[in-house]
């Protein structure tokens, strides 16, 4: 690359870590926000929102990336433009194609990085996210330890304590077990504990009664105990690693696994797995084609005093057209998975925008004198 190339590389990079560092942590603590309500509600630690949280940071950063690379686009070629750089090197011969290059290369960059995110590092953290909430949905102590509130840890099944000491101990709990068509069962204790098993969890109670009432008969049967233990593995599902969804695979996995063209999968499946990777794919490309609709919006205005507001305008307007297309293409390849290739208008409808305004930059009184001959010539 040229001295200029490097420069205007080294301003684009620059600006767009600073963006992209800012809405990244926008985005995060929006969403944090969130999930650290719910899963402090729900009894969870702070080390398992840490988690949690950090996990879901590759989606949110493959999301930003894309928009971070626009505006820092934006912003370094209005301020080139502001401080006369760009007339003085469009004076020295460089054309705007010859100064899209650095723009090019910074967006093949941006787009190895969402490349990487959606192909390989945002998959695995789906696959640690998925194994981490079924961890949660399996922790019987953080469903039922939440003092003073009536429990539904599952369908049938009441819990309430009183009060947790700080040695960890349950007091005054009430157990209601609903799950049976022929007799209900309630448990009373002043005192449990829960502990491990190898069969599960086990509720432990102290010094309470049971009722047993029978919907046949009618018939209450009360029995007093000093101790008694209580299953709870049963309620919150087997310890299995949960089957991994397709957004939780990273796209070797899928090739691999998928026998694409070895007849070793359904045809639909085979679509479904070529649909996700192409959907990742065009997803990272959108990364290439944002720069560059901002490069030519602003290039195609030429050098004001009073700036290149319109401009600025007409390049967000046209990356909201391209995402919209973007959002057409995705939701027609999710009806039908055969309209897969739709998936890339976007990135088609990008490339052409951003040629016609380059084009239109290279040679605007050309483009002027045609269009006045348009409207002057005879109807």
């Amino acid at each position: 690359m040229g001295r200029f190339d490097k420069y205007m590389l080294h301003q684009l990079l620059l600006l767009f870590g600073l963006f992209s560092l800012i809405l990244v942590l926008v985005f995060w603590v929006n969403k944090a926000v969130i999930l650290l309500d719910t899963m402090m509600g729900n009894g969870q630690s702070i080390t398992m929102f840490l988690r949690v949280s950090t996990l879901g940071l590759p989606t949110i950063i493959a999301d930003v990336l894309p928009i971070t690379a626009f505006i820092a686009t934006v912003f370094a070629i209005n301020r080139m433009s502001s401080e006369s750089e760009l007339v003085v090197v469009q004076a020295a011969g460089f054309s705007p194609w010859r100064l899209a290059r650095p723009v090019l290369i910074f967006g093949v960059l941006v787009t190895f990085m969402v490349a990487a995110l959606t192909h390989v590092i945002g998959p695995m953290a789906e696959r640690e996210l998925t194994l981490r909430k079924d961890e949660m949905s399996r922790d019987v102590t953080s469903k039922l330890l939440t003092e003073g509130t009536f429990i539904h840890p599952t369908k049938g099944l009441t819990f309430y304590v009183r009060e947790i000491s700080p040695a960890g101990e349950l007091l005054d709990i009430f157990l209601s077990d609903n799950r049976s068509d022929k007799n209900r069962v309630f448990f009373l204790a002043q005192r449990a504990l829960i502990i491990k098993d190898n069969e599960g969890p086990v509720l432990l109670m102290f010094d309470g009664e049971s009722h047993n009432y029978n919907l046949t008969t009618t018939k209450l049967a009360v029995t007093t105990f000093d101790s008694f233990a209580y299953g709870l593995g049963e309620f919150f599902g087997e310890t299995q690693t949960p089957a991994r969804p397709l957004k939780a695979r990273t796209t070797f996995d899928l090739l691999q696994a998928s026998g694409v063209g070895a007849g070793q999968t359904a045809p639909d499946t085979v679509l479904t797995i070529r649909k996700t990777i192409h959907e990742r794919t065009a997803r990272a490309m959108l990364a290439l084609v944002a720069p560059l609709i901002g490069f030519g919006a602003l290039i195609a205005g030429g050098f004001s005093r009073f700036g290149l507001w319109r401009q600025i305008f007409l390049a967000f307007t046209l990356l909201v057209v391209v995402k919209s297309v973007d959002s057409a293409g995705i939701s027609a390849a999710r009806r039908a998975l055969e309209n897969w290739p739709l998936l890339y208008a976007s990135i088609l409808t990008g490339l052409g925008v951003t040629g016609l305004l380059l084009t239109y930059a290279a040679d605007p009184k050309k483009w002027r004198t045609m269009l006045h001959r348009k409207s002057e010539a005879p109807q």
